[in-house]
């Protein structure tokens, strides 16, 4: 019989904001996977490791590049889809031979996370299970203390990798909106909200729900870029 793939998403960073499907899941599972910088502890690895069972056997795949190369770049694509392609082969040789793997994915796997382009891969050939996780940007906003719409305000959720000119319209458009994916584009985003007159309105959040946490008005923020645990809250009011 085959193995199913569990994609689990093990939540915004501490430990203890993981589902109890989650845990369930990763202390029964034979084989684990995870993404990683080349050469750093992955960031659910962490989350989720005082859950693993003890003799599950690990799957580390290292990025080929994460900040060195922009989306745009000709390059990147090709790469990232050879990078998935070999990663979804190595899963699927575990579920051939009958073993069940749990793929971590930090917050939801389904919002902005790389276990959606292995879903993909795989979902049509084998049996994929996804254990949904709290988001990065509901443990910000929680820890925050911004409540962020009510009614039938409209939330976006943004890129920074978007134009200036696309996030300012967008920005003008929302009621409310999570801004993510700064590093080198915080002095773009923070035009962007000034433009659209929502600077004072905005929260910068890093490393939410962990050590080194940090919240406060972006407008104390000094210029320059921001960590890859890192967004910003534009609540409605």
């Amino acid at each position: 019989m085959t193995g199913v793939l569990h994609i689990v998403g093990v939540g915004p960073g501490d430990p203890e904001l993981m589902t109890l499907r989650a845990a369930r899941l990763l202390a029964a599972c034979p084989v684990v996977a995870h993404f990683r910088k080349r050469g750093a502890p992955g960031q659910a690895r962490r989350i989720a490791g005082s859950h693993l069972r003890a003799a599950a056997e690990e799957l580390a795949f290292d990025y080929p590049f994460t900040t060195e190369r922009e989306p745009a770049d000709p390059v990147y694509a090709g790469e990232m889809a050879g990078f998935y392609d070999r990663c979804a082969g190595v899963i699927a040789g575990h579920l051939a031979a009958g073993r069940d793997v749990a793929l971590l994915c930090e917050g939801d796997p389904f919002l902005y996370g790389s276990a959606m382009y292995l879903h993909e891969r795989l979902a049509g050939t084998h049996p994929v299970e996804v254990t949904p996780g709290i988001t990065g940007m509901s443990g910000a906003w929680s820890r925050a203390g911004v409540p962020m719409v009510r009614g039938e305000e409209v939330l976006a959720v943004l890129p920074a990798t978007m134009t200036q000119e696309d996030l300012t319209a967008r920005l003008r458009l929302a009621q409310a909106a999570v801004i993510m994916k700064l590093g080198r584009n915080l002095p773009k985003v923070r035009a962007a909200l000034a433009a659209a007159g929502r600077l004072d309105r905005a929260v910068y959040v890093a490393r939410a729900t962990m050590a080194g946490e940090e919240i406060r008005p972006l407008r104390d923020m000094a210029e320059g870029p921001a960590p890859y645990f890192a967004l910003i809250l534009v609540p409605s009011r």
